[in-house]
């Protein structure tokens, strides 16, 4: 937007300090009201033709132009914005040169204040649409996993409860077995490319070669009519200008420099300063604004480019000054005619860039939210399924070993695998509501159908709704783990609250010594695997603490502690649960 607003007044402030008047001031706040995005409300096709009846009277006749091409809808608005260069030529003609120079300057003028708008507009429009890129991919991501999940997961667990009828413990062994692998395999594919803008950054390279060539255009129209040897060489001074202009401006791999800009760019700034020195060679006005835009472009260091464009402007007012009759205050106006033509066209390469910058922000953005969001998917489907799948395995085994069993078993397997169903396609969308008391029997029914000894004890307050879902997910990894990696005979649970924070303890005595281990202590492996990592990070994020560890007497625990958070208690909810 600064950049936008510097060009307007640049190109307004030559006229105020000409000769000032009302409908200059008036068509300068009408642009204004064209342009920003924060004015866009009040602009409409009357505001059009409020700056059209002022056209005559006012300057620079470009603003009518550039208004033209954004307001009026259609092609037709590239027909009326020929009519205003047209009719900006025929208010302007004392000569012919002088009619070509000054519909020329409207038609370059007007494009590049068009250009300049729509890319101000666009960035606008994608730094504040950053996010909703994000949550756009997020939501594809989801839908895609969703789908995976449901192919091969959910397939699986399907065909559990379909076996359940057949009453094969040993097919469902099998399958819950093969499903436990995809546990930790799901899901791995990364997202699709994010999806580009609908308007490219490069709007704005034709922009400013279509703008040039028709400055061109005029020069060599005039070395046609009067094709003079100073006329012709003038012509070729300003088409030199212009193509040094154009190398520095092209794009580059990587960003770098144009070849040879140490010979290129001083070259340029002799080229353009000869016809203010030599006037039979002033065919194209503000030649020195195309290398103050080259300086702008390929410096680097922001202190060094506008210095370095300070200095060329200063260059070419004290040429003016010792070669020109003009007073000062006439060649300071011609300098700030050449700061503002020059901001111009530089504008247009920075906002390109700027917009280039923003467009690949957004993407960045949106990978890296569907990428957290796929970590976040496995790792609730690692702590959360695979406790379900643990427990249909150790189910299944029982159910096996034990024919008088099978029939709780299997309608137990069914019950599980339909919760695990209802887990499973709950996870990509949000995090399932599981409840730690509700939780915490279930672990005790699995654990006891494992011939496993439980000590459950949980005395908690009522708490906040994700502290409670967070706990619980701890809790199912936790007896998964067990499940999985040891050989307990014993499991104690524990949950308690103090006057700050809830605290969540489960202590196996599963864990084979460790030879190899530091100090012989323990097996990691009993609370180990991606899951405790997954819970680890969970935990963190959630502002509490995990810690897993040896104690004695060969045992291993695992420790939460959060900060507490209490909410109202409902009437059917309790507010323990012990055994």
């Amino acid at each position: 937007m600064a950049i936008l607003s510097i060009t307007l007044l640049g190109l307004a402030l030559p006229s105020f300090l000409g000769q000032p008047t009302v409908a200059t001031l008036l068509t300068l706040a009408l642009q204004f009201v064209h342009c920003l995005p924060q004015t866009k409300r009040m602009r409409g096709l009357w505001t059009l033709a409020a700056q059209a009846v002022l056209f005559p009277w006012s300057e620079p006749k470009a603003f009518l132009a550039a208004s033209v091409l954004l307001l009026v809808p259609g092609r037709v608005r590239w027909f009326l914005f020929g009519a205003v260069a047209v009719a900006a030529g025929a208010l302007s003609y004392t000569d012919f040169y002088v009619g070509v120079s000054a519909a020329g300057n409207t038609l370059i003028l007007g494009l590049i204040i068009f250009g300049l708008t729509r890319l101000n507009d666009l960035y606008v429009e994608l730094h504040a649409a950053r996010r909703e890129l994000a949550a756009e991919s997020v939501a594809a991501e989801r839908e895609r996993i969703s789908r995976d999940l449901d192919t091969v997961l959910g397939t699986a667990l399907s065909k559990v409860v379909g076996l359940v009828a057949r009453r094969n413990p040993r097919e469902i062994l099998d399958v819950t077995r093969r499903a436990g692998e995809q546990v930790r395999r799901i899901p791995t594919t990364s997202p699709r490319d994010v999806p580009r803008a609908d308007m490219t950054p490069r709007l704005a390279l034709p922009i400013i070669l279509s703008g040039l060539a028709i400055w061109m255009a005029g020069a060599v129209a005039f070395t046609v009519v009067d094709p003079a040897p100073d006329t012709i060489i003038g012509c070729a001074i300003a088409l030199a200008v212009v193509g040094l202009y154009v190398h520095h401006l092209l794009p580059r791999k990587g960003g770098g420099r144009p070849r040879f800009l140490a010979l290129t760019l001083p070259l340029q700034m002799g080229l353009a300063l000869l016809p203010l020195i030599h006037e039979e060679f002033d065919l194209v006005h503000s030649l020195v604004s195309l290398v103050v835009a080259s300086a702008l472009i390929t410096v680097v260091h922001r202190v060094s480019q506008w210095v370095l464009g300070a200095a060329i402007v200063l260059t070419e007012f004290l040429v003016l000054v010792l070669v020109k009759p003009d007073p000062v205050g006439v060649i300071a106006v011609s300098s700030v005619a050449t700061v503002s033509v020059a901001v111009m066209f530089y504008g247009l390469a920075l906002l390109t860039k700027l917009v280039a910058q923003v467009h690949e922000t957004r993407r960045a953005l949106a990978a890296i939210a569907a990428t957290k969001e796929r970590r976040r998917i496995t790792a609730d489907v690692h702590d959360l399924l695979g406790y379900g799948l643990a427990a249909i395995t150790v189910k299944a085994e029982l159910a096996a070993r034990d024919p008088e069993r099978a029939d709780t078993e299997f309608r137990d397997i069914e019950r599980m695998a339909r919760n695990a169903l209802t887990d499973l396609r709950a996870i990509p969308y949000e995090d399932p509501e599981i409840s730690l008391h509700t939780e915490a029997a279930s672990a005790r029914e699995t654990l006891i159908a494992a011939d496993v000894d439980v000590e459950l004890d949980i005395d908690t307050e009522l708490l906040d709704d994700h502290v409670d879902t967070l706990l619980a997910t701890v809790l199912r990894e936790a007896i998964t783990n067990v499940l999985r990696h040891s050989k307990a005979h014993r499991v104690s649970i524990r949950a308690t609250t103090t006057q700050d924070q809830v605290c969540l303890s489960v202590v196996n005595d599963g864990v084979p010594p460790d030879t190899g281990g530091a100090r012989g202590g323990p097996r990691v492996a009993s609370f180990g695997g991606s899951g405790v990592t997954n819970l680890t990070a969970r935990v963190t994020v959630a502002g509490g603490a995990l810690d897993v560890g040896a104690v004695e007497g060969g045992r291993y625990r695992l420790t939460v502690t959060h900060p507490l958070r209490q909410r109202t208690r409902t009437e059917d909810e309790p507010a323990s649960a012990r055994s």
